[in-house]
C-alpha cells in the first residue's frame, strides 16, 4: 500500500497550512492594533483629565514639540477611529479565514475517506 498522498490532498494540506499562517499573521496584527488602541485611549483620558492651561508636548521622533491640548485630543480620537475600523476589517478577514479553514478541513476529511458530520 502506497503512503504517498494524492496531489489533491497534498494541495488541500498546503492550503490549510497557508490559511493557518495567514490566521497567525492576522492575530499578531490584531494584538498590535488592540495595544495601540489601549495606549491611544489612555492618552486621551490623560489629556482630558489635564487642565485647560496645562503645557502639553507631542513627541515627533526624538523631538518634543509644544502642542495644543484640544488639537491633540482630536488627533488621538481620529487615530482611534481609524484603528477601530482597521480592527473591524481584520476581524472580518479572520472570520473568512476561519470559515475557509473549516471548509478545507471538511474537504480534506472527505478526500481521506472520513465521514463529515452533517450540520444540524
Amino acid at each position: 500500500m502506497s503512503t504517498e498522498l494524492p496531489p489533491q490532498v497534498q494541495n488541500q494540506i498546503a492550503q490549510l497550512q497557508q490559511l493557518q499562517q495567514q490566521a497567525q499573521a492576522l492575530l499578531g496584527q490584531k494584538s498590535q492594533i488592540e495595544m495601540i488602541i489601549r495606549e491611544t485611549e489612555s492618552a486621551v483620558k490623560e489629556l482630558e483629565a489635564s487642565s485647560e492651561d496645562a503645557v502639553i508636548y507631542k513627541s515627533v521622533g526624538e523631538v518634543l514639540f509644544k502642542a495644543d491640548r484640544a488639537k491633540l485630543i482630536e488627533e488621538f480620537k481620529d487615530k482611534k477611529e481609524v484603528l477601530d475600523l482597521r480592527l473591524k476589517t481584520l476581524a472580518k478577514q479572520e472570520e473568512r479565514i476561519q470559515k475557509r479553514f473549516g471548509q478545507l478541513q471538511d474537504q480534506l476529511k472527505t478526500s481521506l475517506g472520513q465521514r463529515v458530520p452533517e450540520a444540524a
